[in-house]
């Protein structure tokens, strides 16, 4: 089975159509970028995909656990990174010391530099982008899902992110990336163009 297989979804938001009987396959072990102009409805197929919102038609199935970046994160402001990697663990089954010792190795990757004991409203939009994408690691899933995910990051952390996806996809894990960067798509495996549902944007 595929790390992820979408047959003929469809969403509409009032009178207006987003998702018009798309499919998708993504295969473990490999990376696909999802491109399109704004309003295509890339960042919700992706939030049906993680099961967040629910199409009007159409089927998603995965295969194993599935971690989701969405672009603008939602962090507890006040709690510190070491608390969150507590909090988001526990919902993977993770004990706190797994959990901050699993997170830590994750950040590490990522090239995470800020103090752990700062708190969310502390960090800088990058810090704060490579939390998001590590709490989406952290219960090792085999399908993830990445909503732009290099927001905010210096040169350095963008390039060792596209590495990563390489490492990611050499783990055997599925990759499905919104991007609006042409020029990195040839560090990917294939590309999906997503119409826009209306026809018109």
């Amino acid at each position: 089975m595929n790390a992820l297989q979408v047959r003929g979804i469809s969403k509409r938001f009032g009178h207006r159509a987003v998702l018009d009987a798309v499919d998708l396959d993504v295969r473990h072990g490999e990376s696909v970028a999802l491109v399109g102009e704004n309003g295509a409805g890339k960042s919700t197929l992706l939030q049906i995909c993680a099961g967040l919102i629910r199409a009007d038609a159409g089927t998603v199935m995965t295969d194993g656990r599935i971690g989701y970046c969405p672009q603008h994160a939602t962090f507890l402001e006040a709690l510190r990174v070491d608390e969150h990697l507590v909090l988001f663990g526990r919902a993977h089954g993770l004990g706190r010391s797994d959990a901050i010792r699993r997170g830590r190795a994750l950040l590490e990757s990522l090239e995470f530099s800020a103090d752990l004991r700062q708190t969310i409203r502390e960090l800088s939009g990058g810090a704060r982008q490579k939390l998001n994408l590590t709490l989406a690691l952290l219960g090792e899933p085999r399908l993830l899902l990445l909503d732009e995910p290099y927001q905010g990051f210096d040169r350095g952390s963008y390039v060792s992110f596209w590495d990563q996806i390489t490492h990611w996809c050499d783990a055997g894990r599925g990759v499905l990336l919104v991007t609006h960067l042409l020029a990195e798509l040839d560090r990917v495996d294939r590309i999906v163009g997503l119409p826009s549902a209306n026809g018109s944007r």
